[in-house]
Protein backbone atom coordinates (compact mmCIF):
# COMPACT_ATOMS: atom_id res chain seq x y z
CA UNK A 1 0.00 0.00 0.00
CA UNK A 2 1.29 3.46 -0.92
CA UNK A 3 2.19 5.74 1.97
CA UNK A 4 0.85 9.29 1.78
CA UNK A 5 2.81 12.08 3.45
CA UNK A 6 1.17 15.48 3.94
CA UNK A 7 3.40 18.53 4.47
CA UNK A 8 2.19 21.91 5.70
CA UNK A 9 5.14 24.15 6.56
CA UNK A 10 4.20 27.66 5.55
CA UNK A 11 6.01 30.74 6.86
CA UNK A 12 6.53 34.37 5.85
CA UNK A 13 10.26 33.76 6.33
CA UNK A 14 12.10 31.90 3.58
CA UNK A 15 14.34 29.99 5.99
CA UNK A 16 11.23 28.48 7.67
CA UNK A 17 9.41 27.78 4.40
CA UNK A 18 9.08 24.33 2.85
CA UNK A 19 10.03 25.01 -0.76
CA UNK A 20 9.48 23.29 -4.10
CA UNK A 21 13.14 22.22 -3.93
CA UNK A 22 12.53 20.49 -0.59
CA UNK A 23 9.51 18.70 -2.04
CA UNK A 24 11.46 17.52 -5.08
CA UNK A 25 14.26 16.14 -2.91
CA UNK A 26 11.76 14.14 -0.87
CA UNK A 27 9.99 12.85 -3.99
CA UNK A 28 13.32 11.83 -5.49
CA UNK A 29 14.37 10.03 -2.29
CA UNK A 30 10.98 8.31 -1.87
CA UNK A 31 9.44 7.66 -5.31
CA UNK A 32 6.91 5.24 -3.79
CA UNK A 33 5.59 7.81 -1.29
CA UNK A 34 2.73 10.06 -2.35
CA UNK A 35 3.84 13.53 -1.15
CA UNK A 36 1.22 16.26 -0.86
CA UNK A 37 1.93 19.88 0.14
CA UNK A 38 -0.95 21.89 1.59
CA UNK A 39 -1.76 25.23 3.14
CA UNK A 40 -2.72 24.93 6.80
CA UNK A 41 -6.33 25.85 6.03
CA UNK A 42 -6.60 22.74 3.83
CA UNK A 43 -5.08 20.31 6.34
CA UNK A 44 -8.40 19.35 8.07
CA UNK A 45 -9.61 17.83 4.78
CA UNK A 46 -6.27 16.56 3.44
CA UNK A 47 -5.38 14.82 6.73
CA UNK A 48 -8.14 12.23 6.27
CA UNK A 49 -6.12 10.33 3.66
CA UNK A 50 -2.61 10.89 5.05
CA UNK A 51 -0.42 8.36 6.84
CA UNK A 52 2.19 10.95 7.79
CA UNK A 53 1.91 14.64 8.63
CA UNK A 54 4.86 17.09 8.79
CA UNK A 55 3.96 20.59 9.95
CA UNK A 56 4.41 23.47 12.37
CA UNK A 57 1.13 22.88 14.19
CA UNK A 58 -1.60 20.31 14.67
CA UNK A 59 -5.13 20.83 15.93
CA UNK A 60 -6.67 18.22 18.22
CA UNK A 61 -9.82 18.37 16.07
CA UNK A 62 -7.84 16.91 13.17
CA UNK A 63 -7.61 13.58 15.02
CA UNK A 64 -10.63 11.62 13.83
CA UNK A 65 -11.63 8.01 14.44
CA UNK A 66 -11.00 5.89 12.57
CA UNK A 67 -7.81 7.38 11.09
CA UNK A 68 -5.01 6.07 8.90
CA UNK A 69 -2.65 8.70 10.31
CA UNK A 70 0.26 6.97 12.04
CA UNK A 71 2.93 9.62 12.51
CA UNK A 72 3.01 13.41 12.96
CA UNK A 73 6.27 15.35 12.90
CA UNK A 74 7.23 18.93 13.64
CA UNK A 75 10.57 20.63 12.97
CA UNK A 76 10.18 22.52 16.26
CA UNK A 77 12.13 21.46 19.34
CA UNK A 78 9.16 22.15 21.62
CA UNK A 79 5.74 20.51 21.38
CA UNK A 80 3.83 22.34 24.13
CA UNK A 81 1.53 23.72 21.39
CA UNK A 82 0.69 20.21 20.10
CA UNK A 83 -2.14 17.93 21.36
CA UNK A 84 0.29 15.34 22.67
CA UNK A 85 -2.21 13.39 24.80
CA UNK A 86 -4.81 13.25 22.00
CA UNK A 87 -2.27 11.95 19.49
CA UNK A 88 -0.99 9.33 21.90
CA UNK A 89 -4.53 8.17 22.73
CA UNK A 90 -5.21 7.77 19.01
CA UNK A 91 -2.06 5.66 18.55
CA UNK A 92 -0.33 8.35 16.50
CA UNK A 93 3.39 8.91 17.03
CA UNK A 94 4.63 12.50 17.44
CA UNK A 95 8.25 13.42 16.80
CA UNK A 96 10.03 16.70 17.34
CA UNK A 97 13.15 17.98 15.60
CA UNK A 98 16.50 18.38 17.27
CA UNK A 99 20.18 18.81 16.45
CA UNK A 100 19.81 21.85 14.20
CA UNK A 101 18.55 24.38 16.76
CA UNK A 102 21.77 24.40 18.76
CA UNK A 103 24.02 26.50 16.53
CA UNK A 104 21.72 29.54 16.04
CA UNK A 105 20.60 29.42 19.68
CA UNK A 106 24.19 29.23 20.91
CA UNK A 107 25.09 32.22 18.74
CA UNK A 108 22.06 34.12 20.02
CA UNK A 109 22.81 33.40 23.67
CA UNK A 110 26.42 34.41 23.30
CA UNK A 111 25.42 37.54 21.38
CA UNK A 112 23.24 38.62 24.30
CA UNK A 113 25.88 37.71 26.85
CA UNK A 114 28.61 39.59 24.96
CA UNK A 115 26.27 42.54 24.56
CA UNK A 116 26.06 42.83 28.34
CA UNK A 117 29.63 41.89 29.25
CA UNK A 118 31.24 44.22 26.71
CA UNK A 119 28.82 47.07 27.36
CA UNK A 120 27.41 47.00 23.82
CA UNK A 121 23.80 47.52 24.88
CA UNK A 122 24.73 50.27 27.33
CA UNK A 123 26.86 51.95 24.70
CA UNK A 124 23.96 51.89 22.25
CA UNK A 125 21.73 53.63 24.81
CA UNK A 126 24.30 56.26 25.76
CA UNK A 127 25.58 57.22 22.33
CA UNK A 128 22.67 59.57 21.64
CA UNK A 129 22.69 61.38 24.98
CA UNK A 130 26.28 61.37 26.25
CA UNK A 131 29.24 63.28 24.83
CA UNK A 132 31.60 60.44 25.76
CA UNK A 133 30.61 57.37 27.78
CA UNK A 134 33.90 55.57 28.27
CA UNK A 135 33.78 55.98 32.06
CA UNK A 136 30.31 54.40 32.17
CA UNK A 137 31.51 51.28 30.39
CA UNK A 138 34.71 51.12 32.43
CA UNK A 139 32.62 50.66 35.57
CA UNK A 140 30.14 48.12 34.19
CA UNK A 141 31.89 45.75 31.77
CA UNK A 142 33.15 42.34 32.87
CA UNK A 143 35.31 39.56 31.45
CA UNK A 144 33.69 36.31 30.41
CA UNK A 145 36.91 34.34 30.65
CA UNK A 146 37.18 32.74 34.05
CA UNK A 147 33.49 33.24 34.84
CA UNK A 148 30.87 30.52 35.36
CA UNK A 149 27.92 30.01 33.03
CA UNK A 150 25.05 27.85 34.25
CA UNK A 151 22.76 26.35 31.61
CA UNK A 152 19.43 25.20 33.05
CA UNK A 153 17.74 22.55 30.92
CA UNK A 154 21.05 21.58 29.36
CA UNK A 155 20.24 19.19 26.53
CA UNK A 156 21.66 19.13 23.00
CA UNK A 157 21.24 22.90 22.58
CA UNK A 158 22.91 23.55 25.92
CA UNK A 159 25.84 21.30 25.08
CA UNK A 160 26.38 23.27 21.86
CA UNK A 161 26.25 26.53 23.82
CA UNK A 162 28.69 25.11 26.37
CA UNK A 163 31.29 24.54 23.66
CA UNK A 164 31.05 28.16 22.52
CA UNK A 165 31.27 29.47 26.09
CA UNK A 166 34.23 27.22 26.88
CA UNK A 167 36.03 28.58 23.82
CA UNK A 168 35.85 31.98 25.52
CA UNK A 169 37.32 30.56 28.71
CA UNK A 170 34.14 30.10 30.71
CA UNK A 171 33.43 27.29 33.16
CA UNK A 172 30.06 25.68 32.37
CA UNK A 173 27.60 24.05 34.75
CA UNK A 174 24.86 22.01 33.10
CA UNK A 175 21.66 21.55 35.09
CA UNK A 176 19.48 18.62 34.14
CA UNK A 177 16.82 16.59 35.91
CA UNK A 178 18.90 13.50 35.21
CA UNK A 179 22.53 14.46 34.50
CA UNK A 180 24.41 12.12 32.14
CA UNK A 181 26.75 9.62 33.71
CA UNK A 182 29.67 10.82 31.62
CA UNK A 183 30.81 14.41 31.47
CA UNK A 184 31.04 15.30 27.76
CA UNK A 185 33.06 18.38 26.92
CA UNK A 186 34.14 19.20 30.45
CA UNK A 187 30.69 20.32 31.60
CA UNK A 188 30.10 20.15 35.35
CA UNK A 189 26.74 18.41 35.70
CA UNK A 190 24.36 19.28 38.53
CA UNK A 191 20.91 17.72 39.16
CA UNK A 192 17.90 20.04 39.15
CA UNK A 193 17.41 19.78 42.91
CA UNK A 194 20.80 21.49 43.38
CA UNK A 195 20.17 24.31 40.92
CA UNK A 196 20.40 27.08 43.52
CA UNK A 197 23.87 25.94 44.47
CA UNK A 198 24.86 26.34 40.81
CA UNK A 199 23.14 29.74 40.51
CA UNK A 200 25.11 31.07 43.47
CA UNK A 201 28.34 30.43 41.58
CA UNK A 202 27.19 31.92 38.28
CA UNK A 203 27.94 35.19 36.52
CA UNK A 204 25.60 34.18 33.71
CA UNK A 205 22.53 31.93 33.57
CA UNK A 206 20.88 30.66 30.39
CA UNK A 207 17.41 29.14 30.71
CA UNK A 208 16.55 26.49 28.12
CA UNK A 209 13.70 24.82 30.02
CA UNK A 210 10.66 23.55 28.12
CA UNK A 211 7.11 24.44 29.13
CA UNK A 212 5.73 21.75 31.45
CA UNK A 213 3.72 21.69 34.67
CA UNK A 214 6.95 21.01 36.56
CA UNK A 215 8.87 23.94 35.05
CA UNK A 216 6.13 26.58 35.40
CA UNK A 217 7.58 29.50 37.40
CA UNK A 218 10.86 27.62 37.91
CA UNK A 219 12.77 30.90 38.00
CA UNK A 220 11.01 32.55 40.93
CA UNK A 221 12.11 35.03 43.59
CA UNK A 222 14.13 32.40 45.44
CA UNK A 223 15.94 31.33 42.28
CA UNK A 224 16.85 34.89 41.33
CA UNK A 225 17.94 35.68 44.89
CA UNK A 226 20.33 32.73 44.64
CA UNK A 227 22.11 34.18 41.58
CA UNK A 228 25.58 35.59 42.02
CA UNK A 229 26.05 39.37 42.24
CA UNK A 230 26.04 41.06 38.85
CA UNK A 231 24.61 37.98 37.10
CA UNK A 232 23.12 38.10 33.62
CA UNK A 233 19.95 36.08 33.01
CA UNK A 234 19.09 34.93 29.49
CA UNK A 235 15.88 33.09 28.59
CA UNK A 236 15.75 31.16 25.32
CA UNK A 237 13.42 28.50 26.73
CA UNK A 238 9.78 29.24 27.48
CA UNK A 239 8.28 32.35 29.10
CA UNK A 240 6.11 30.26 31.43
CA UNK A 241 9.22 29.04 33.25
CA UNK A 242 9.90 32.56 34.61
CA UNK A 243 8.12 34.71 37.19
CA UNK A 244 8.59 38.03 35.42
CA UNK A 245 7.59 40.13 38.44
CA UNK A 246 10.36 38.39 40.36
CA UNK A 247 12.71 39.03 37.45
CA UNK A 248 12.00 42.76 37.49
CA UNK A 249 12.49 42.85 41.24
CA UNK A 250 15.81 41.01 40.92
CA UNK A 251 16.96 43.62 38.42
CA UNK A 252 15.87 46.55 40.59
CA UNK A 253 16.78 45.37 44.08
CA UNK A 254 18.43 41.97 43.68
CA UNK A 255 21.61 40.54 42.20
CA UNK A 256 20.84 40.67 38.47
CA UNK A 257 22.76 43.15 36.31
CA UNK A 258 20.82 42.45 33.13
CA UNK A 259 18.43 40.13 31.32
CA UNK A 260 18.05 39.07 27.71
CA UNK A 261 14.65 37.59 26.85
CA UNK A 262 13.90 35.89 23.54
CA UNK A 263 10.50 34.82 24.90
CA UNK A 264 7.97 36.95 26.77
CA UNK A 265 4.62 36.23 28.49
CA UNK A 266 2.67 37.80 25.62
CA UNK A 267 3.58 37.84 21.94
CA UNK A 268 4.04 40.64 21.13
CA UNK A 269 4.44 42.29 24.55
CA UNK A 270 2.19 45.31 25.06
CA UNK A 271 3.76 48.67 24.28
CA UNK A 272 3.51 49.61 27.96
CA UNK A 273 4.87 46.26 29.20
CA UNK A 274 7.56 46.94 31.85
CA UNK A 275 9.78 44.37 30.15
CA UNK A 276 10.01 46.67 27.12
CA UNK A 277 11.10 49.70 29.12
CA UNK A 278 13.48 48.39 31.75
CA UNK A 279 16.94 49.85 31.02
CA UNK A 280 18.73 46.57 31.68
CA UNK A 281 16.44 44.23 29.73
CA UNK A 282 17.02 43.42 26.07
CA UNK A 283 14.13 41.76 24.23
CA UNK A 284 14.43 39.80 21.01
CA UNK A 285 11.27 38.67 19.13
CA UNK A 286 11.64 34.88 19.43
CA UNK A 287 14.41 35.01 16.87
CA UNK A 288 16.97 32.75 18.57
CA UNK A 289 16.40 29.97 16.03
CA UNK A 290 16.67 32.19 12.96
CA UNK A 291 19.00 30.34 10.58
CA UNK A 292 19.26 30.25 6.82
CA UNK A 293 20.02 26.54 7.08
CA UNK A 294 16.99 25.76 9.28
CA UNK A 295 14.55 24.19 6.81
CA UNK A 296 17.25 22.34 4.88
CA UNK A 297 18.32 20.67 8.12
CA UNK A 298 14.75 20.10 9.31
CA UNK A 299 13.83 18.36 6.06
CA UNK A 300 17.00 16.25 6.27
CA UNK A 301 15.96 15.18 9.80
CA UNK A 302 12.46 14.32 8.55
CA UNK A 303 13.87 12.46 5.55
CA UNK A 304 15.93 10.20 7.82
CA UNK A 305 12.90 9.55 10.02
CA UNK A 306 10.73 8.81 6.99
CA UNK A 307 13.18 6.07 6.00
CA UNK A 308 12.86 4.68 9.53
CA UNK A 309 9.07 4.89 9.40
CA UNK A 310 8.88 3.01 6.12
CA UNK A 311 11.19 0.32 7.54
CA UNK A 312 9.15 0.01 10.74
CA UNK A 313 12.08 1.26 12.85
CA UNK A 314 11.94 3.51 15.95
CA UNK A 315 11.81 7.21 15.11
CA UNK A 316 14.24 9.84 16.34
CA UNK A 317 12.75 12.56 18.53
CA UNK A 318 9.69 10.52 19.54
CA UNK A 319 7.57 12.41 22.08
CA UNK A 320 4.77 9.84 22.21
CA UNK A 321 5.56 6.13 22.01
CA UNK A 322 6.63 4.95 18.58
CA UNK A 323 3.51 3.13 17.42
CA UNK A 324 5.26 1.74 14.35
CA UNK A 325 5.51 2.31 10.64
CA UNK A 326 3.51 0.65 7.87
CA UNK A 327 5.32 -2.66 8.43
CA UNK A 328 4.28 -2.86 12.07
CA UNK A 329 2.73 -6.30 12.55
CA UNK A 330 0.40 -5.43 15.44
Amino acid sequence: MTTTALVSLNSPYSFWQFSDQHAEKLRSAFPDVRLRVAEERDVPVEIDTADVYFGWAFDADWVKAPTQLRWTATPSAGVDHWPVAALDAAGITLTRGYGYHGQPMAEHAMGLLLGFSRGLFESSRLQTRSVWWKDDLASSFFDLSGQTLTIVGCGSVGIRLAKVAQALGMHVIGVRRRPPRSEPGGIEWVPADRVREALTRSRAVVNLLPATDETRGFFDQAAFDACGPGAIFINLGRASTVDHDALLDALDTGPLAGAGLDVQPSKPPALDDPLRHHPRIVLTPKSAVFSNAYMDQAVAFFRDNLRRFLAGQPLNGAVTPTHGGPHDSR
